[in-house]
């Protein structure tokens, strides 16, 4: 086991430099912190439901109800 703690990306340096991968990074967080929300205050971590309908359809109150948060979020700023 090593504790070598020097890490390096898996991308070369051409794609990181690049503006539209900055952009791609920024999209991504926004995108991971809903699917964290979804996933703790949400209660999506875990499916309480059997079949891909049931669950289709949680997944679009959970996400419903993120972006009622979202919108009162928006609107007390």
């Amino acid at each position: 086991q090593t504790t070598d703690t020097r890490r390096r990306s898996a991308i070369d340096r051409r794609t990181t430099r690049s503006a539209g991968y900055a952009l791609s990074q920024r999209i991504r967080k926004r995108i991971e912190e809903v699917w964290g929300w979804m996933k703790t205050v949400g209660g999506f971590r875990k499916t309480r439901f059997k079949g891909r309908e049931r669950t289709e359809m949680a997944a679009y109150l959970v996400g419903a109800a993120y972006n009622l948060v979202r919108m009162a979020r928006l609107a007390a700023a």
